[in-house]
């Protein structure tokens, strides 16, 4: 079992999201992060999702997508240079000066943004790869136990075009 990564370019229609994430579901295949926005072009959209799966089941996957009338194209990302990033928020609650001035004093060594606070919470902002995303996680439940909230977005990615991979 691996992770795996897939990209989508689907129809941008109605019900076109429920339809392929139904079909995972129907399979019992979990997803474990699904991103989606529109194209360049209006009329298509753009999906990038990730799971763990063997190689038969994956597959079996890439197949089942390709049936589907919605899809235009399917893109394994998995063993191919590719940017990726996620977007996340952390919200610490109850924090104290202290905590302030470590979170603010992490924001220098991380580079997040503190983008709101005032004199009990403060909310952070980081855009990177899924790996430092959990690392971040990982620190600020150690640091600040049953006080955060965490909110976080898929990784979006699209194929490397050079030799550098992100």
């Amino acid at each position: 079992m691996e992770k795996r990564w897939i990209g989508l370019f689907v129809e941008n229609e109605i019900g076109v999201l429920a339809r392929i994430s139904g079909l995972f579901s129907s399979k019992s295949y979990n997803i474990e992060s699904l991103t989606v926005g529109t194209t360049e072009d209006p009329t298509i959209s753009r999906m990038t999702i990730s799971m763990i799966s063997d190689d038969k089941t994956f597959e079996q996957i890439k197949k089942q997508l390709n049936r589907s009338v919605e899809v235009i194209k399917v893109v394994d990302y998995t063993n191919i240079p590719i940017h990726s990033k996620e977007l996340l928020y952390i919200k610490v609650n109850s924090c104290s000066e202290k905590d302030k001035i470590e979170i603010f004093r992490l924001s220098e060594i991380y580079k997040f943004k503190i983008i709101d606070y005032n004199k009990k919470s403060i909310i952070i902002e980081w855009l990177e790869v899924e790996s430092k995303i959990d690392d971040l996680i990982k620190l600020f439940q150690d640091l600040f136990l049953n006080r955060i909230e965490v909110a976080r977005g898929g990784s979006v990615a699209i194929e490397a075009i050079g030799i550098a991979n992100h």
